[in-house]
């Protein structure tokens, strides 16, 4: 299904028309929300896994125009990219078209390209605030700073009001070596919500311009602002490193190693400084300054759904800082997030060995394979990660994870509790690997264990609501414990009183108990939350048999018939449909041969 052309040609132009040269508030509020930071790394080798789509170009100039609209809707970007250049050789001065044709290759990380286009296009319409980025960050890359700043304040609406302007003007006045300059410019950025980003970029422009005094207070300000992101804090700890404060770096480090323990970025730079090594900056040269500044606004774009301009930022800040291995996880998240994922794990498998966070990407890749539904693969893909990294917790844990979501129950326990074994995280931080083997062993009808994992689990995390709402409705299906199960259930809807499959729980062990027209009244609020699963549909349908309203019941196991339940569940669920459940709440047994009925 997909939206009107007209629609689909304003997403792949205005917004990105407007957005080309405005940061504005949504960037300082969402830049410093982000938690993940990485080293500069470069591509690397990778198995192949030769995951690429084919498609082919037609000859019909219309043909491709359409084909370029689904693919623009879909987020496919290799191929709105491919049939807009085909559609644009067709119709070379179409001015629409070549806007277009642009921002495809431009999303698409075809870049000689997009400049081409991009010259082309300001020569139509000199105010296009995009193309002027675009060409600005050319010039960026050719270290013809003076014409990056022509291009980056080119129709802009005033840099003490223009927040991406600014920056990447200041950032090109640094590349001229004029240090003071670009600092007195992010001097006039003084609205209240631009002070952490402000102080951040100016702490990385002093540094390089070797203003010390300056850049330490600028820092300080920035890192006594926000000391729960870990892209600040790794900016401030380097800095403090190289400029000779080795102590207070490692302080830095163990401070937000309490609050996110063990996070591959810290602990190398944590064991590098006890080496006696000395941390580079994040930031070295004015081209890393401006991909700073644009990779911000690609994280703050994907945060609020703006998918295609995070695309494009993303871009231009790995064309000038193609080592910027934040900005490529940042862009193969998103790509996953959009479901093209090619595209995704493409972009994670250029993160390169070296880097803290490969194996972030590593592991990635293996969800991503699985989310392409080749299961063998990405269970192959993991067992090697964890074979050649038999301690890493975060492997381990995906590992126990694909096969506890395919029912390998008595693998899954093995493989978390390897995870549990070598975690170097606070016991709190495990809740969860106790949690998920909890599960694991509860499926394999080996209750006992099952029964302490989930309460180590609470007392590690007490009111977790997951686990209450395990826990909970596990003891009202085996009827005891009921004193507490049920408070659990109430609480666990409590925290989380959207989440259907935990309505669900209470609405079913109501059910257990007797108790039907409560379990209607919960049940029908868990259909709400979550109308397409059948398991709940299932369960509605029981508890209106039970309080009499039995055409009700009919149309909710028909229902749930129709959403592809579990194989295991489908038979009960047809005899319902065909002879509804006897007293004792069972499917009843068939006395003839069934006869259909409609669904």
């Amino acid at each position: 299904m997909f939206k009107k052309a007209d629609i689909i040609l304003e997403e792949w132009s205005l917004p990105l028309h407007r957005l080309a040269l405005r940061g504005g508030l949504l960037l300082a509020c969402v830049l410093f929300g982000l938690s993940a930071a990485v080293s500069p790394l470069a591509a690397r080798q990778h198995e192949s896994f030769a995951l690429a789509t084919p498609f082919e170009v037609g000859d019909s100039p219309a043909g491709n125009y359409l084909a370029a609209l689904i693919a623009g809707a879909e987020r496919d970007t290799t191929a709105a990219a491919t049939f807009f250049r085909e559609a644009l050789r067709f119709d070379p001065r179409n001015k629409q078209l070549l806007e277009r044709t642009f921002v495809a290759a431009l999303s698409n990380g075809n870049m000689q390209e997009a400049f081409i286009l991009a010259d082309r296009l300001v020569a139509h319409e000199p105010g296009n605030g995009l193309g002027h980025l675009a060409l600005g960050v050319k010039d960026m890359k050719a270290r013809q700073f003076s014409a990056a700043r022509a291009q980056f304040t080119h129709g802009g609406s005033g840099q003490d009001r223009d927040l991406t302007s600014t920056l990447l003007s200041a950032w090109s006045y640094e590349g001229n070596h004029r240090t003071k300059k670009a600092l007195a410019l992010l001097d006039k950025l003084t609205e209240p919500n631009f002070a952490v980003f402000r102080d951040y970029h100016k702490a990385l422009i002093a540094d390089i311009g070797n203003e010390v005094e300056t850049a330490t207070t600028a820092f300080k300000a920035a890192y006594g602002a926000d000391q729960n992101t870990l892209r600040l804090v790794d900016a401030y700890a380097r800095f403090m490193s190289h400029r000779g404060h080795r102590d207070e770096a490692i302080r830095a480090y163990e401070a937000f190693d309490q609050m996110l323990p063990d996070h591959p970025t810290v602990r190398a730079a944590l064991a590098a400084l006890k080496a006696g090594k000395t941390l580079d900056p994040i930031v070295k040269t004015p081209e890393q300054g401006a991909a700073e500044v644009l990779y911000g606004l690609g994280a703050a774009g994907g945060r609020q759904g703006d998918e295609l301009a995070a695309m494009v930022y993303l871009r231009l800040a790995l064309y000038l800082d193609p080592n910027n291995s934040l900005a490529t996880l940042t862009l193969g998240d998103l790509y996953e997030r959009l479901k093209q994922y090619e595209a995704a794990i493409d972009i994670y498998q250029s993160v390169r060995d070296s880097d803290p966070l490969y194996l972030t990407a590593e592991i990635e890749t293996a969800q991503v394979l699985e989310n392409l539904g080749r299961t063998d693969d990405a269970t192959k893909f993991l067992k090697k990660i964890v074979g050649e990294h038999p301690s890493n917790e975060d492997a381990l844990s995906a590992l126990g994870n694909l096969q506890r979501a395919h029912k390998h129950y008595a693998e899954a326990t093995a493989t978390y509790s390897k995870a549990i074994e070598v975690s170097k995280k606070p016991d709190k931080a495990n809740w969860p690997l106790y949690y998920f083997r909890g599960i694991s062993y509860e499926r394999l009808n080996n209750w006992p264990p099952a029964e302490a994992d989930f309460q180590h689990a609470l007392q590690l995390y007490p009111n977790q609501p997951l686990v209450l709402n395990y826990l909970g409705y596990s003891w009202v299906d085996k009827g005891i414990h009921l004193d507490k199960a049920f408070p659990m259930l109430r609480r666990a809807v409590e925290l989380r009183p959207t989440d259907g499959y935990i309505v669900d729980s209470l609405g079913w062990a109501d059910y257990k108990l007797g108790h039907y027209d409560a379990a209607v009244k919960e049940l029908e609020r868990a259909v709400d939350l979550k109308p397409s699963d059948p398991v709940i549909n299932d369960h509605l349908g029981d508890a209106y048999w039970q309080v009499g309203r039995k055409l009700e019941a009919q149309f909710q196991w028909n229902h749930a018939r129709d959403l592809a339940p579990d194989p295991q569940d489908l038979p009960k669920i047809l005899q319902k449909i065909a002879h509804g459940l006897d007293a004792q709440g069972k499917p009843a047994a068939a006395e003839a041969m069934p006869t259909k009925r409609g669904g």
